[in-house]
């Protein structure tokens, strides 16, 4: 269930005999980051991945902060001071922490806060990350907002190799969720 109040999918679960699966809220976004989790697992050690999230809270950011938590990874939030996160490693200098990521993430945010356009990431500051580093925007892209235009051009960039695995995780998912013995339930109710 993709629905923007957290509650409603609790009272959907709670009154449901077969799973409920959270695809986005306005709290949280899990089966994205799951996919990004997955895409990325393929080819680097997450758990050695140093993830910077750049802008103010959002669904996705919280769903990071719940991946990190649940996998041990290094997550630090850049934004203004004011915006940042509780719970989350915190840096205000964008250079700074772009110079230190291994995986850059933004997504909208929540906040209109004008400070937040010295966040926008662009192809230079893309170019000030290490060598080998990833970009990855949460969808759909804002360009002129969280993003340049430019930022999606360059080889940082994963964006649409990632999201294309969304689809599948997705499946894993519900195929996890309705395992045998939920199937076979399901298959008597209708």
């Amino acid at each position: 269930m993709r629905h923007p109040d957290m509650k409603k999918i609790e009272q959907l679960a709670a009154a449901s005999e077969v799973p409920v699966i959270n695809a986005m809220t306005d709290i949280n976004h899990p089966c994205e980051i799951l996919s990004d989790l997955y895409s990325l697992q393929r080819d680097y050690d997450i758990e050695r991945l140093r993830f910077v999230y750049v802008g103010a809270r959002s669904n996705t950011l919280h769903s990071w902060q719940e991946a990190s938590r649940a996998l041990g990874l290094d997550l630090t939030q850049c934004c203004p001071s004011g915006l940042e996160v509780p719970g989350i490693q915190w840096k205000e200098d964008i250079h700074e922490a772009v110079r230190d990521a291994d995986v850059i993430m933004t997504d909208r945010s929540e906040s209109q806060d004008p400070r937040l356009a010295r966040y926008q990431i662009t192809e230079q500051l893309l170019d000030e990350a290490p060598a080998g580093a990833l970009f990855d925007p949460c969808p759909p892209f804002t360009r002129g907002a969280e993003i340049s235009a430019g930022s999606l051009d360059h080889s940082a960039f994963v964006g649409h190799r990632f999201k294309s695995a969304l689809l599948p995780v997705q499946q894993a998912i519900t195929a996890f969720c309705l395992g045998a013995d939920r199937q076979d339930r399901i298959e008597n109710l209708t």
